[in-house]
């Protein structure tokens, strides 16, 4: 009997190695299944980290299907649980992926990564098609003329600081392809609930407020970006006088100061949680305010207005797809893309205004309501 069972290698649902997912759920089998969907060719993305750059890449996911709608879309990246379910194939890097694909023959692959372990992974692979950056006797380069300026922008500060192009402008430019105004690609897995994590705390909420979500922090290598705990407690207590909720978010490292935060101020802290849970946990927010780090890129793919501070970055890196505002410090940064603050008279951070956040966020919490009404 196994001799004359049919099987579709190329629909998009066959895996091989384990039953698809229409046989699991309905039990249908290839010859006569419903869900068929042929697939002719191979296309592989290679953005390996950080998690905010694998997010504000995700457009990209819907310019290929609309190239390639009868294509499989690989991903190879060090978190794959923020990849979209329009992605067929998520790997996460390792050995095993690699030695995997290094068995497909690929119609296009796409190297946005610059580092050398990515521009290897792409000069082995069998491809009709490479975009993006490859290596070259150990260094990393560009394959060809769509990644020069990219290329340029990475490795001399002065160019960087005179690019006008937003970064998902510069990965459609990289493939060949000119920006449409291609969204970030993020998915909720489940909602959070917020009632229930609040009452589990013995804590209340008013979810009936707008819920203003406050993103305290920014990694322990950037203190360069850093808001003072002060700044941050004076906005939720201007928040909570307004009749907004503010909701104070970060992860781990940020556990302690957000919970003296909450103390000092009145607003609500829930604790830190697994990264699905915290997106999903943001997804709740009316209004996002954040530094640049990965909690902006969420804002971003969940749709929430943000208010974004900036001051060691070029701002026209950033697309906010017209849902909030960037805020700079009022004295300039001297320390373009730098770690730690160089500047020995002030630290740019402490004159960007409490007064001006809570503008922006007055502002973004109307037009939100506006757009819900």
């Amino acid at each position: 009997m196994s001799a004359s069972i049919v099987f579709k290698a190329d629909c998009r649902h066959f895996r091989g190695d384990i039953p698809c997912k229409p046989h699991k759920q309905e039990g249908v089998h290839c010859v006569d299944c419903r869900y068929y969907e042929p697939t002719d060719r191979n296309i592989l993305i290679i953005k390996l980290g950080a998690i905010g750059d694998v997010i504000r890449t995700t457009p990209l996911v819907e310019k290929l299907r609309s190239e390639y709608p009868t294509g499989r879309i690989w991903w190879l990246t060090l978190t794959p649980e923020v990849l979209p379910a329009s992605v067929d194939y998520k790997l996460r890097f390792d050995m095993a992926s690699v030695i995997s694909l290094l068995a497909v023959n690929f119609d296009l692959v796409i190297n946005l990564d610059k580092d050398r372990e990515a521009c290897a992974i792409l000069d082995r692979l069998e491809a009709s098609v490479k975009k993006g950056f490859t290596i070259r006797n150990g260094i990393c380069a560009p394959i060809d003329d769509d990644a020069v300026h990219k290329f340029h922008t990475g490795i001399f500060d002065d160019v960087n600081q005179a690019n006008t192009k937003h970064y998902v402008e510069e990965m459609f430019e990289i493939c060949g392809y000119e920006w449409k105004g291609e969204e970030y690609q993020l998915d909720v897995q489940q909602p959070f609930d917020i009632e229930a994590a609040a009452m589990s705390l013995g804590l209340a909420v008013d979810t009936g407020k707008p819920i203003i979500g406050l993103n305290t922090g920014c990694g322990g290598r950037w203190t360069s970006r850093l808001w003072d705990e002060e700044n941050w407690a004076e906005l939720a207590r201007r928040c909570r006088a307004e009749g907004f909720q503010p909701l104070f978010l970060g992860g781990e490292q940020e556990h302690e100061k957000n919970e003296r935060l909450a103390k000092r101020s009145g607003g609500l802290y829930l604790g830190h949680f697994p990264l699905q849970t915290f997106i999903a946990l943001m997804d709740r927010c009316d209004v996002i305010v954040s530094a640049v780090t990965m909690a902006m890129h969420l804002a971003i793919g969940l749709k929430r207005p943000l208010v974004l501070f900036n001051n060691i970055f070029n701002r026209h890196e950033f697309e906010l797809y017209g849902r909030g505002e960037i805020l700079e410090p009022s004295k300039p940064c001297t320390c373009f893309f730098q770690a730690t603050c160089r500047n020995e008279e002030y630290q740019c951070m402490e004159h960007l205004e409490v007064d001006r956040v809570f503008d922006a966020v007055q502002r973004w919490v109307g037009q939100e309501s506006s757009s819900n009404s």
